[in-house]
């Protein structure tokens, strides 16, 4: 019957969606007693809490020869933790309504948390439990393995993965950022219980832990809680890396595979989140390639000339390095005329900027659909990890319209010039394309 109610509450919630995205604009700091900072937003309406909390470190911190071991150490912290095994930590979180999240990226472990608001401290105990005392029994432990492993062996046949797999290690050799998140088959078979307890002591680090609370708490409330469920893990600066850049040869690869379809992803270094032209430079690659039907590279390449159902651009400001990508899919026969046709658009961009249409339409769009992310509490949550991990100020989500709204003409060119390389971008192709060596 919990459950029941749980599930019903969250369908419900989408009725109170414009009152969650109003909340979003009142962020409060929490600090807790033991010095754990939280960015909450209290919403009442609903008896629901959620909590989201990013750890700095993912994938990169990785030992040498031990890749995927943050992967699977976060894939088993709810496989038993303490007096529980598999199935008694899924019956207990049943019984809770607990709905309890892990995951891995290249650059965070992340931990996620939706509950009932009677039921919080149960739910909280339950977390806690699974990061503090996580069993790795030898059951889960092989068969997550297996998993991680049939998923990786799946992806060494996929267009995509290949040519994502290829453009990361030529833009990043001998640095993390080349290496998979996933790890290799031999790596992950390789991987023993002491190097997943290393992992979760390395990871799992309040000094690197970033924290959105939204739903039916207050601030007082949640001080002591953030203490009771994060207090114990250790508390140290995270280690940085060295700051690196994307360098990758200009120029064509092609990768052979027998498919009818080929796959290209392209770029060259881009810039940071931290840069004064960030916005200017997310407002210019909508137009470009970011805007999906209404982008420049999809009406040249697939509307103008019908060479692709797909082709995109997207900024991506990873922690130590910028990155202006993309991607196309196209049959074999199209890929190097959708190529040409890319570069060109990247050529023409770089040295006109945009009409005062395409600025006044990507306004429209990116300011009007900013209040649709705010439609949930786990959203909302989420999008305060994400502000407080790329150093932006608490009142971000007041202010961005704005910068958007501040962007001008002479932004988006003089931000053109200077970011987009057309002879710098390096391409990997997977497949046979016709006319491409």
């Amino acid at each position: 019957m919990i459950r029941l109610a749980f599930a019903v509450l969250i369908a419900a919630s989408t009725a109170f969606a414009p009152i969650v995205a109003t909340a979003a604009n009142k962020i409060q700091r929490v600090i807790s007693p033991g010095g754990i900072e939280a960015w909450l937003v209290e919403e009442h309406a609903i008896p629901i809490v959620a909590i989201e909390v990013s750890f700095d470190g993912g994938s990169v911190l990785d030992p040498e020869g031990k890749e995927g071991v943050a992967n699977l150490m976060m894939g088993l912290l709810e496989e038993g933790a303490g007096d529980l095994d598999a199935v008694g930590f899924a019956q207990r979180a049943d019984e809770i309504a607990a709905r309890l999240g892990f995951g891995s990226g290249r650059e965070n472990v992340s931990l996620s948390l939706r509950s009932l608001t009677e039921n919080l401290d149960q739910t909280v105990d339950l977390m806690r439990l699974a990061i503090m005392h996580p069993r790795f029994d030898e059951e889960p432990v092989a068969r997550v393995k297996a998993q991680i492993i049939s998923s990786i062996k799946s992806s060494e046949t996929d267009p995509n993965s290949i040519a994502g797999k290829a453009f990361n290690e030529m833009g990043f050799a001998g640095d993390p950022y080349g290496r998979p998140s996933e790890g290799t088959v031999e790596s992950v078979t390789g991987l023993t219980v002491e190097d997943l307890k290393s992992a979760r002591e390395t990871l799992l680090n309040v000094g690197g832990a970033h924290i959105g609370v939204v739903g039916d708490i207050t601030a007082a409330e949640l001080a002591p809680l953030l203490d009771r469920l994060l207090g114990d893990l250790r508390d140290e600066p995270v280690e940085e890396l060295p700051m690196t850049r994307f360098s990758a040869p200009a120029g064509v690869t092609v990768i052979d595979l027998d498919v009818p379809q080929s796959v290209a992803v392209f770029g060259h270094a881009g810039i940071l989140r931290d840069d004064p032209d960030f916005i200017p430079a997310y407002v210019l690659n909508y137009i470009l390639g970011g805007g999906g039907f209404a982008s420049r590279l999809t009406v040249e390449v697939r509307e103008k000339r019908g060479l692709s159902y797909s082709v995109y651009s997207y900024l991506s400001p990873r922690d130590r390095a910028g990155l202006y990508a993309g991607g196309v899919a196209t049959a074999n026969a199209s890929m190097k005329d959708s190529i040409a046709v890319i570069r060109d658009e990247w050529r023409k961009m770089a040295e006109q900027g945009v009409t005062v249409e395409e600025l006044g339409n990507a306004k429209r769009y990116l300011t009007g659909a900013y209040a649709l992310r705010f439609d949930s509490n786990s959203k909302i949550a989420n999008i305060l990890v994400g502000v407080q991990a790329a150093g932006l100020p608490i009142d971000y989500t007041e202010t961005r319209n704005s910068l958007v709204e501040a962007v001008t003409l002479d932004d988006i060119k003089r931000v053109a010039a200077r970011i987009l390389r057309p002879d710098d971008l390096a391409i990997v192709v997977v497949g046979r394309p016709e006319g491409l060596e």
